[in-house]
């Protein structure tokens, strides 16, 4: 993590070393917290956020799960984002904006905590670092489809994809897989996953994942190239038997698949398609690929 000056916090900005939160405030203690994670890329027309009113749309829907009152629209949050990019001379990084109950209460239920709202920035490389990743199944499952709301991105949910993670010392894989309570393919700890076979993509269906934007991004590049995109009911055996795999996610962006299980996919390196439309996406994020310059708000 590379550090910038300034975090905005309920309208002001806030040097990053100030930046504090009581240590009783309750989503610390209870994960009831939504957040999102979003990219800005350098374009020849200067840094771009890339799709920052679908994710701060996401936001809202996921405070508006916890019941949370924000007191600021769509568009107060997408100002309040370029402005802090603008104050923190950013050309390329992270955004995480984060709403949560602050301090002030104590118990489960949230009602009465103050709503607090912060965006941060800063420089962040590739997520996952290897060009092609090793995966393995994890034992644990992604949350029940019935135990939360599953399209929701609130901060509990990923203590899930933390054990996950943290499952993984020892392995030598990179990143986990997780299925869902029946066996099916969900998801990884913070990415989508689809696999190739016969030319042809397939991903998890809706239900048990949280629908990333990158994967809406890559699907529709994928159909807009001709390529045939299904979303249904995945077993570990049809990922098994692809051609090639990959994740997408905001911080992961497109990133290839290697092994899953110890098992190899071609050589181990990016097959044809992954290559085709990771090229693809980092034209339109970078805004080289001007079909989809409206993914783009520049600041």
């Amino acid at each position: 993590m590379e550090p910038t000056e300034f975090i905005w916090m309920d309208g002001e900005l806030i040097s990053w070393g100030e930046a504090k939160v009581h240590v009783l405030t309750h989503s610390l203690h209870y994960g009831g917290g939504a957040f999102e994670g979003i990219r800005c890329y350098e374009t020849k027309k200067g840094t771009a956020v890339f799709r920052l009113e679908d994710h701060m749309k996401r936001l809202l829907y996921s405070a508006k799960v916890l019941e949370m009152k924000v007191p600021y629209s769509i568009e107060q949050l997408n100002e309040a984002t370029l402005e802090l990019l603008r104050k923190c001379e950013m050309k390329e990084g992270y955004i995480r904006p984060i709403i949560y109950f602050g301090y002030g209460k104590m118990g489960l239920n949230p009602t009465g905590s103050p709503i607090e709202t912060v965006i941060a920035c800063w420089g962040w490389g590739k997520y996952l670092e290897h060009e092609a990743v090793d995966v393995k199944t994890s034992d644990y499952i992604r949350i029940h489809p019935k135990s939360t709301v599953t399209d929701a991105k609130i901060t509990g949910h990923y203590v899930n994809s933390t054990l996950a993670s943290l499952a993984l010392a020892g392995t030598g894989a990179h990143e986990a897989l997780l299925l869902d309570h029946e066996g099916n393919v969900a998801e990884g700890p913070g990415e989508n996953i689809f696999m190739v076979k016969d030319g042809e993509l397939k991903t998890p269906a809706q239900g048990n994942i949280l629908p990333g934007l990158t994967r809406d991004t890559v699907m529709t590049l994928a159909k807009d190239q001709g390529l045939s995109v299904r979303e249904e009911v995945l077993r570990l055996d049809d990922l098994l038997g692809a051609d090639e795999l990959f994740f997408t996610g905001t911080a992961a962006e497109v990133t290839a698949i290697a092994s899953l299980d110890g098992h190899k996919f071609g050589d181990g390196s990016p097959g044809p398609i992954t290559k085709q439309l990771k090229q693809s996406y980092m034209a339109v994020v970078r805004g080289e690929d001007l079909n989809y310059e409206h993914y783009l708000t520049y600041i």
